[in-house]
């Protein structure tokens, strides 16, 4: 069965110096300032596309790396993952580098990368972005 998941946003003058407030309507979890000066320069304590782009892929890539693990019998101790996308003005979104820590008792390194490998191209927003060149690394802990 099919979710969806919204949001919405209200945009108020020019692209450079109007300024926009970003709600997540699903969660309901708040609201938040986006600028252009946010998304090209500083953030200065407001949010881009970009900022939530990585906070789903980040949060997409540990769901589907845990479900892998799963499959293979394996249960993570603890994934962390950061994601950093680049945004170049005038280009567009031009990368996703996803860095991921785990701590996975039992499992061996190279089980690790393919399990990993296997999660970044597997993951619904990896998949989403497939426009954009999606790097990783991962680190296996001890």
């Amino acid at each position: 069965m099919a979710t969806v998941r919204s949001a919405h946003t209200v945009w108020n003058g020019d692209l450079f110096n109007g300024k926009g407030d970003v709600t997540l309507d699903s969660s309901g979890l708040g609201t938040y300032d986006v600028t252009w000066k946010a998304r090209a320069e500083e953030a200065n304590g407001k949010t881009s596309p970009e900022e939530l782009i990585a906070a789903a892929h980040s949060a997409c890539f540990s769901m589907a790396f845990s479900n892998a693990l799963a499959e293979a019998g394996k249960t993570a101790e603890r994934i962390s993952t950061s994601a950093d996308v680049t945004f170049v003005p005038g280009t567009g979104i031009t990368g996703s580098h996803l860095k991921v820590t785990a701590v996975v008792p039992g499992l061996t390194a190279e089980q690790f990368d393919d399990i990993a490998e296997s999660a970044k191209t597997g993951c619904p927003v990896s998949q989403a972005l497939t426009g954009i060149e999606i790097t990783m690394d991962a680190t296996l802990e001890s």
